[in-house]
This record gives C-alpha cells, sequence and structure tokens, in this order.
C-alpha cells in the first residue's frame, strides 16, 4: 500500500475504551495461556490501531501544519493523550499482576515486563488533565517554529529554508542570516519562556501527584529506560568532560585555521571549509536516486528494505512553508512500515539526515515480525545506535552524494561527531538542573543555561548577540520542550556509533553483522543488553570513553 492509500479515521476513544476493558477481563479470566495469549492479541489490536492512527495525524499534520483538518485531529489526540497512557497503563497492570505472567515472560521475555514495571509508576487518572496540558504546550510549541516568517535575501523564508545560508562562504551572509533567526527567537522569547515554564511546571506537579521527589526519575520512566538511571547518566557527562570537550577544542581550532580567521565567531561554526561546505551534487530526486543505489549495493536486507521506502511513498524530504522543521521516522502498526520525514535544504545536512533516519526505518523494517508492539524498536537512546551508526557505515558510498567532495564530507562529519558530544551532555545537564530546581524564573533558567555552556562549549563567542549572551540558545532544540533527558540519548549512541565504525575500518562485513543482529533484536532487550549483544562497552564505562578519544585522535592525525 502507498502512504497516500492509508486510510486516517478518527478513534472513537469511548467505543475502544469499552473493547479494551472487555479484553482485559478476558485477559484476566483466562483459563489457559492460549486464552490469555488471544486476549493479549486483541489489546494489542487495539493499542496497534490507536497508534497506527496517531502515527498517520502526526506525519499528515508536521507535513502542513497549516492543514485544518489534521491540525484539528492533532488536537484531538492532544485532548486524548490521558486516554492513551491510561489504556496502556491499565494492560500492563494486567500483564503484571497474570496468573501466567511466568510462561509470558518465558515467551516473550523479561524487556516487556521491565517496561510494564516501569511504564505503571507513570501514571494515574489524578494527572489525566496534565498530561492532556503537556500535549497541547508540545503542539503549541511545534505551531510557533513551524510557522516561523524570516525576511532575508529577499525571500520569505522558514527556519529550515533560511539554514542554508549559515554555512554560506560569505562571512557578512552567515551573520545576517544567524542574526535574522536569532531575532525572532528574541522576538518571541517571552513566549517560548512561557510555554517552557509552563511545562516543567506541569510536569514537576504530575511527578509529586505520583510520589516523586521531583520530574528526573518519571522522565527516565516515561523514557523506559532500565539497567541504568541518572548517576549513570552523570558519569557518563563526566566522561565527555574530561576525554571529548578539549578534543573537540582541537577540532575547533582546526576549522578556525582552515577558515583563516583570527576568532572563531558564533557566526562561523556552520562554515568548516573556507572554499565552502561539502554539498550533496544533485537536487532531491537525485538524492533518492543514489540513496536507492547505495542501500542496494550494500547487502539484501537493505536492496529490499529501500525499493519498499521510496516505492510507496513513504518519506517526505522538502523543506516548504508551513512544514515542521528538523526530522523522525515514525512506524504505522497496522501496515508494519515506517515513514521518514526530513526538510532537505541542500546543505551536507541532507545525506546526514537521510542516512540517519533510513537507520532507523530500517531497524523498524527489520523487527517488524515481532508479535509484540514493544518490541518493534527498542527505548530511544539505543534506537539512535541504529540511525548514528549508519551515518558511519555508509561511508564507503558517499561518494555518490558528494563526488569530488567526499574526504571533505567524511572529515567533516567525523568532527561534527566529536563537537556534538560536549553539547548533548551541556543540553541534559540543563534539564537535570532544570528539573531539579523547577521553581527557577525562566531569567534564571536561561542564566544558567549559559554557565553550562562555559563549561561545554569553552570555544563560543556571541560577538554580543544579546539573545544569546543572555542563554537563549536552548529554546531552538525542540528536544528539551518536547521529550525531556531525551537528548544525552543521541550522545549514548555516539560513542557506540563510534565503535561500529572503528569495527567496520577492520572488518566490514563482522560489523556489519553484527550491526544486522542489533537491528533484528528491537526492542527485546534492554540498552545495556543490546550494546553487549552488538559487543561494544556501555558508554558509562570511563575507560571506554577513553578508548574512543584516543581512537579518534589517532584518525584525526
Amino acid at each position: 500500500m502507498h502512504f497516500t492509500e492509508m486510510k486516517y479515521e478518527r478513534p472513537d476513544f469511548s467505543a475502544l475504551e469499552k473493547e479494551m476493558k472487555n479484553y482485559l477481563q478476558a485477559f484476566r479470566n483466562a483459563g489457559d495461556i492460549y486464552a490469555a495469549e488471544e486476549a493479549m492479541n486483541q489489546v494489542n489490536r487495539i493499542r496497534n490501531y490507536i497508534s497506527t492512527m496517531s502515527s498517520l495525524t502526526h506525519v499528515r499534520f508536521t507535513m502542513n501544519t497549516a492543514d485544518s483538518f489534521y491540525a484539528a485531529e492533532q488536537d484531538y489526540f492532544d485532548e486524548h493523550s490521558a486516554k492513551l497512557e491510561e489504556l496502556t497503563n491499565n494492560w500492563y497492570r494486567e500483564l503484571l499482576q497474570s496468573k501466567f505472567a511466568g510462561q509470558l515472560k518465558n515467551k516473550y521475555g523479561q524487556q516487556l515486563f521491565a517496561l510494564a514495571e516501569v511504564t505503571v509508576k507513570t501514571y494515574t487518572s489524578a494527572i489525566a488533565e496534565d498530561i492532556n496540558e503537556e500535549s497541547r504546550l508540545r503542539t503549541k510549541y511545534t505551531k510557533l517554529l513551524s510557522g516561523a516568517r524570516i525576511q532575508f535575501d529577499g525571500k520569505e523564508l522558514s527556519l529550515s529554508q533560511l539554514a542554508p545560508y549559515a554555512s554560506h562562504v560569505d562571512r557578512e551572509v552567515r551573520r545576517g542570516a544567524l542574526e535574522a533567526k536569532y531575532d525572532y527567537f528574541a522576538t518571541h522569547g517571552a513566549e517560548l519562556d512561557e510555554i517552557y515554564d509552563a511545562m516543567v511546571k506541569v510536569r514537576t506537579r504530575m511527578a509529586r501527584t505520583l510520589g516523586y521527589a521531583n520530574f528526573i526519575q518519571l522522565g527516565y520512566d516515561r523514557l523506559g529506560r532500565t539497567g541504568y538511571g541518572p548517576a549513570d547518566v552523570a558519569q557518563f557527562r563526566q566522561n565527555i568532560f574530561e576525554n571529548f570537550v578539549l578534543l573537540a577544542q582541537k577540532f575547533i581550532a582546526a576549522q578556525k585555521d582552515r577558515l583563516q580567521l583570527a576568532e572563531l565567531l558564533y557566526y562561523d561554526e556552520p562554515l568548516k571549509f573556507k572554499d565552502g561546505n561539502p554539498v550533496p551534487k544533485g537536487k532531491e530526486e537525485e538524492l533518492v536516486t543514489a540513496a536507492r543505489q547505495m542501500y542496494t549495493d550494500m547487502s539484501p536486507e537493505t536492496a529490499e528494505f529501500i525499493a519498499i521506502l521510496f516505492d510507496r511513498g513513504l518519506t517526505d524530504l522538502t523543506a516548504r512553508k508551513d512544514k515542521a522543521g528538523g526530522g523522525y521516522c515514525t512506524f504505522f502498526p497496522d501496515y508494519r512500515l515506517p515513514f521518514i520525514f526530513a526538510n532537505f535544504n541542500g546543505t551536507q545536512h541532507d545525506v546526514e539526515v537521510l542516512t540517519h533516519e533510513i537507520g532507523h526505518a530500517f531497524q523498524m523494517y527489520m523487527s517488524r515480525s515481532f508479535d509484540i508492539p514493544e518490541y518493534w524498536y527498542p527505548t530511544l537512546e539505543a534506537c539512535e545506535i541504529h540511525s548514528m551508526s549508519m551515518e558511519f557505515l555508509t561511508y564507503p558510498y558517499m561518494d555518490l552524494f558528494f563526488k569530488e567532495d567526499t574526504e571533505k564530507f567524511r572529515q567533516s562529519h567525523l568532527a561534527d561527531a566529536i563537537i556534538f558530544l560536549p553539547y548533548a551532555a551541556l543540553v541534559d545537564e540543563f534539564q537535570h538542573e532544570v528539573y531539579a530546581l523547577p521553581e527557577l524564573s525562566p531569567k534564571e533558567r536561561r542564566q544558567m543555561f549559559r554557565q553550562c555552556e562555559k563549561k561545554y562549549l569553552p570555544h563560543r563567542n556571541y560577538a554580543g548577540n544579546d539573545f544569546l549572551e543572555q542563554g537563549g540558545y536552548w529554546q531552538q532544540q525542540s528536544h528539551i520542550y518536547g521529550t525531556p533527558f531525551y537528548y544525552i540519548d543521541y550522545a549514548l549512541a555516539q560513542i557506540c556509533a563510534l565503535q561500529f565504525y572503528f569495527k567496520s575500518r577492520r572488518d566490514s562485513d563482522d560489523a556489519w553483522q553484527c550491526y544486522l543482529k542489533l537491528c533484528r533484536a528491537g526492542g527485546s532487550l534492554s540498552f545495556p543488553e543490546l550494546v553487549a549483544l552488538s559487543g561494544l562497552f556501555l558508554p558509562f564505562d570511563p575507560a571506554g570513553s577513553r578508548k574512543v578519544a584516543a581512537e579518534v585522535r589517532e584518525l584525526a592525525k
């Protein structure tokens, strides 16, 4: 089925709730394991239907946030966010209490029950309206950024369309583009502060209602994190500070020298080479053709997958007005198919986001045969291993996209991977401080972010830009608003992806087989277990971080 043929209908939550209750009762009263599994399958059928309709709504809304029909449908799902959580939690409670729990655990594994155990902690009917309010605030933030109209270069541009100017070889163009961007954020800064302040308050209120000291552990539980906690992540941030901050500064210094600048200012950072960043050679259609060739050549599994992805219209890659920014991959459970969303703008990021999101989509495709939805994809930090590793595993094919600029791309991509790590730690530390001290004012939060910036990004010079000097940079980072504590997952995965890269340089076939094993495992194991399955070491290990940093330094010589 083509994406355009996937039918949307608004779920009737009252009817679905009644149907779910009947199947939960059947599960509870089942006389044997077979009857219990039949009821379990019906429960998952309802969950999959709701998830499919929700995903179709989200995709079609973000494709055009001005579409009144899907904007209304997104509002409908926002208003029923609590109901969705309640249905899932009711199911998990029955699962954990079942007299067949032991048999089901033997068949489906421990991870299903580990996820159920953390998830049931995160919901009670007392927080239903707070959940709905949180969803409304997320949508409000998305609309505010997707509706940006910035006058530049004689054009009216969205944030995605403005992005290519930020890496222009002309320094004044770069400066002008980023000043225009942050003028928009400064103009709407009070509203962005108001949205986030409301988010912090509603999340803290939910946490305290549920019996948590603050939102931090609730945030971890909502992400389904098992096998590690805030102390492990704090150790990881320390690993980054000790091993990658100075290493990132070396890459920054090399960039400054290449650009022949006395001082690297914030609007210089996006430009990596004096004669211009590597750019993909060709328009969107040609990049799609190159991607199809790359994945057809890579393996039989990727060849089958890429044909389905493109032939069935399961991508939207074009930047345009009223389209939400960024990129993501989602899944339609009823069709067992993924969908990729991106905003191509003619920069190297087009190839990076394509390979990244295809990494997500390929994993979902390889895991689609699991019987239970929890295993179609793992928790987010493990999901990002698939995507970020795919960026590195496609290095041998980058000439299809960059031609004579291929080595420039590889050099730039590796440097960005290292420079990114301190920034991810900064975002995570900021969020932990915010939710540990929820009473802080918006001004105090901005000051705290600026202090964290100076710790992790000591090179950054905002050249007197008042909005940025006052700590406003984070307001463009949608993860901070939408999914608290998610952003560090990219850094956890980056350490794993770098290990896959080093492994592929030593033995590409072995690296690919390890990657396939990881993808096929889906979400059937916890993050630490998936890392071990792949033959990698955990990012929390200080010795492992030192080893990765040493290998990067050796490569960069």
